[in-house]
């Protein structure tokens, strides 16, 4: 249809997983299609599709979103031993975030969409708190082995000439673990300046936090890192900005979000961010309504929702059953791309579909129709509780008013 707003560049889009790939092919259908000549180079990271090609899949889609720029991101299921047998899966494959994350090298920046009778668990929270996670290393990219007893674990580090470096981790008497992780300077001084700038972007202060008073060579790097490239990049435009950089311990950190009015960006190491956007999530209401999106040093964006795969719903789904699943988070990661692939391609009428469809889907809730999760959250006298298919529908019949 020639009325439909036209695409320059495709979109990366990325596939998944379980209740949210029923969704997202309903908000395709529903709110996208009908709109947009929709360009995108499709990628199926659906478990499936992950087995069969041994992962691959997670690799070519990373990088198509280097060469694209702008993605989109379906929830995916990253298996534990219990998805083995019923995916029949080949091995216990990574997360694809965490592959994704490390090949582009980027920071996530999620915060809570602000929608009028959800009201946060923590009265205070007046305004949203971004998290920042930083996207490479530590946990996720860990090395681990059981240790049996009378066993001797060491750190071992060789320098190019080969001479050993060697630290006691520690005798074992009895069997144990151990893990091995790892971060690198350049990653850490590119989380920074993402840091920095998407809070001079958006005129928050920012806060970042570790552990250095027990963590004295590895969280303590990073805390030098930050305040070398605060003080020789970031100083004078934050000054100038009327925005403050703020270093404490995590632990005190924790302390200060749950007494703050919000307004802020907090950074985070990879682990503490992913537990923390969760706590954030929660605590302003949903995980259904947390927008996600990672940001690499060199400009390339990934939009995904900040929940997991709504396991529980798709097997309801699957016997035929009506669900209330949340699409929030799905359609805000969908309405960030296309924003973005505008914003990029020059393309006005994109951005401007993009802040309409966001528009319609907060009013719809504003109103008093939502789904399930969000009905003992929601202080609106008359509220509806429809279930998933509705839910599109009643922000569609919205967002055309709005067009």
């Amino acid at each position: 249809m020639s009325d439909k707003i036209q695409m320059k560049t495709p979109l990366v889009e990325m596939d998944g997983d379980e209740m949210t790939r029923i969704m997202w092919q309903m908000i395709k259908d529903i709110l996208l299609l009908p709109y947009i000549d929709l360009k995108t180079e499709y990628y199926d990271l659906g478990l499936v599709k992950r087995n069969e090609t041994n992962d691959q899949i997670t690799i070519d889609a990373a990088n198509a979103n280097k060469k694209y720029g702008v993605a989109v991101k379906c929830a995916t299921i990253t298996p534990n031993a219990a998805r083995m047998p019923e995916y029949n899966l080949k091995e216990m494959w990574k997360s694809p975030n965490g592959t994704i994350r490390a090949m582009l090298d980027g920071t996530v920046f999620r915060a809570p969409i602000i929608v009028k009778g959800i009201t946060p668990f923590i009265p205070t929270w007046t305004k949203p708190i971004t998290i920042a996670r930083h996207a490479y290393g530590d946990i996720y990219k860990n090395s681990e082995m059981r240790v049996e007893a009378d066993c001797k674990a060491e750190l071992l580090v060789t320098d190019k000439d080969g001479n050993e470096s060697r630290q006691l981790i520690h005798d074992f008497k009895t069997p144990g673990i151990i893990q091995g992780v790892h971060n690198v300077d350049e990653s850490i001084a590119s989380f920074a300046r993402s840091c920095m700038n998407f809070a001079l972007d958006t005129k928050q202060d920012l806060w970042f936090a570790t552990k250095d008073t027990i963590s004295k060579t590895y969280d303590h790097r990073f805390k030098d890192i930050f305040a070398e490239v605060y003080e020789t990049e970031y100083k004078e435009k934050f000054e100038a900005a009327g925005i403050e950089y703020f270093y404490t311990l995590i632990d005190d950190a924790v302390a200060r979000v749950i007494r703050s009015e919000g307004g802020y960006i907090w950074a985070c190491k990879n682990y503490d961010g992913d537990v923390m956007s969760d706590m954030v999530a929660t605590a302003f209401g949903s995980l259904g309504l947390m927008s996600s999106v990672l940001v690499s040093p060199d400009g390339v964006y990934e939009y995904e929702a900040a929940h997991g795969t709504v396991q529980r719903h798709y097997y309801k789904h699957l016997k035929g059953e009506k669900t209330s699943s949340n699409s929030m988070a799905t359609i805000f990661a969908w309405t960030g791309a296309l924003r973005k692939r505008g914003e990029l391609d020059n393309l006005p009428e994109l951005c401007a579909f993009a802040d309409k469809l966001e528009k319609a889907s907060i009013q719809t809730i504003e109103e008093g129709v939502m789904t399930g999760d969000l009905i003992p959250l929601c202080s609106l006298e008359n509220k509806q509780k429809v279930d998933t298919e509705t839910f599109l529908r009643e922000i569609d019949s919205r967002l055309k008013k709005l067009l």
